[in-house]
């Protein structure tokens, strides 16, 4: 088994740990001294449940399921099997792990046989992802790793059918809360594993199974640190797209923006403003008057068709709500992100990764020859744009030097004799039009300084 280093300061050891003893502790246990404590109830989480197959609908509300899913002892592997469990695998390097979202793949129901199938998946359903604004112009902000996590049998339970049980890594099953398209897991067997990778930002489960079904764990792991898990069949059309409607509850903290029409409960919200950012209590009117939520995308026309406004019914009230457009992901399925969505994927992929990383330790004094170097990742949207580089010297804007990696103290312009200290700092910032808000902008750029002396 091939471990890396985590930076986290629970260890991929302690939580396998942790595993082994929950599975292996049973009720009825022979104890000396008083009676045991009641045991307490099994913990549960909220999921939510990805709408029905033939519906267009992204999602159909959340439920609570037990975090250790069906509770299943996890199965035992010996000799080759049990050295490639746990292997990890870097399958795209867009830089260091500090300054990149970091992904996390792993595979139920994979056979040692079948792992080199498991990273055919997970490249292919890293690229269904990637299709979808803004992943497409960000994607070399991430890194995306494979954690081989081999199961005693091929499939998950509940496929084909309710009474077909698998043996299976992370104890992925079908008819989760008995919902057929719900896909649950065994939450600490995936932290196990998660573990094993460099810090994780997000995880992705992918199941060995064509049915259609996902889940989101769309809750911060509390011990790994995660922005949250999402489940989905590895070779269903529709789950790559189950899979990014999940990443914008996780990464953009947007909310559902569907709604259940003629649901008792759910007729008309009446609570306060809610803090998601694609939805609200105010209409139009009161939006741009109070300068609040998506008041700066009013009027604009949006990716996934029709003009931002106010739209009645989101966050699953029919009425007392409103959403930005009419249609977008966070409502259906095979549609883009809304304005306001693109702008809230942006800055939640700017929560975990930075747009430069330092070559040369900021904080050096560059003296001779020795450059001041940055490694900026490249945009790949259709329209070209790259993130701005603006050099400055002792805060004198260097604009001759705009867009360049690195400099050369010799290029400064630095007069004989000069003996005084000066400093050098590079700013990386992307001026995207994306992201109207200016606190959000400001998370968008990284400087680094330097040192430097004649």
């Amino acid at each position: 088994m091939r471990l890396f280093a985590s930076r986290r300061t629970l260890t991929a050891a302690g939580v396998a740990v942790a595993v082994a003893a929950a599975l292996a502790a049973g009720p009825g246990t022979a104890v000396a001294g008083p009676a045991p404590a009641p045991p307490a109830p099994a913990e549960r989480v909220e999921v939510e449940v990805p709408g029905p197959e033939r519906g267009g609908f992204a999602g159909s509300g959340h439920i609570t399921v037990p975090a250790a899913g069906l509770g299943r002892p996890a199965p035992r592997l010996s000799g080759a099997a049990a050295e490639t469990d746990g292997t990890v695998t870097k399958i795209v390097d867009g830089g260091p792990t500090a300054d990149r979202l970091d992904v996390v793949v792993i595979g139920d129901g994979y056979t040692e046989a079948e792992l080199p199938r498991f990273h055919d998946d997970a490249r292919a359903k890293w690229g269904e992802i990637t299709a979808v604004e803004p992943y497409t112009t960000y994607r070399n902000l991430f890194n995306v790793w494979t954690v081989d996590a081999v199961s005693r049998q091929s499939g998950v339970t509940g496929d084909p059918d309710r009474a077909t049980v698998r043996d299976t890594a992370l104890g992925a099953y079908f008819w989760c809360g008995d919902i057929e398209r719900l896909l649950c897991v065994d939450q600490e067997r995936v932290d196990a594993y998660v573990a094993l990778a460099p810090e994780a930002d997000l995880v992705i489960v992918l199941a060995n199974s064509a049915k259609y079904g996902g889940a989101g764990y769309n809750e911060r792991s509390q011990t790994l640190g995660y922005a949250g898990i999402s489940t989905a069949s590895a070779r269903n059309a529709q789950s790559g797209q189950v899979a990014v409607h999940e990443t914008g509850h996780s990464l953009g903290g947007l909310a559902d923006e569907y709604f259940y029409p003629g649901t008792p409960g759910y007729e008309h919200y009446t609570g306060k403003e809610p803090g998601e950012p694609n939805t609200s209590i105010l209409d139009a009117g009161r939006m741009a008057a109070r300068h609040a939520k998506w008041y700066r995308w009013l009027g604009e026309e949006s990716p996934d068709g029709g003009t931002v406004g106010a739209y009645e019914g989101g966050g699953y009230f029919e009425t007392g709500l409103y959403r930005p457009t009419d249609g977008s992901l966070m409502r259906f399925l095979d549609k883009p992100f809304n304005l306001p969505g693109v702008e809230a994927m942006i800055a939640g992929f700017y929560r975990y990764a930075r747009p430069a990383t330092a070559l040369t330790p900021p904080g050096t004094t560059l003296t001779g020859g020795r450059p001041a170097a940055v490694s900026v990742p490249r945009l790949t949207g259709p329209d070209g744009r790259q993130l701005s580089i603006r050099w400055s010297l002792d805060g004198r804007d260097l604009p001759h030097l705009a867009g360049r990696t690195e400099v050369r103290p010799g290029q400064l312009g630095l007069r004989k004799p000069d003996f005084r200290s000066h400093r050098l700092t590079v700013t990386v910032e992307d001026r995207t039009d994306a992201v109207r808000d200016p606190a959000l902008a400001r998370t968008l750029r990284t400087t680094f300084d330097w040192r430097v002396r004649r």
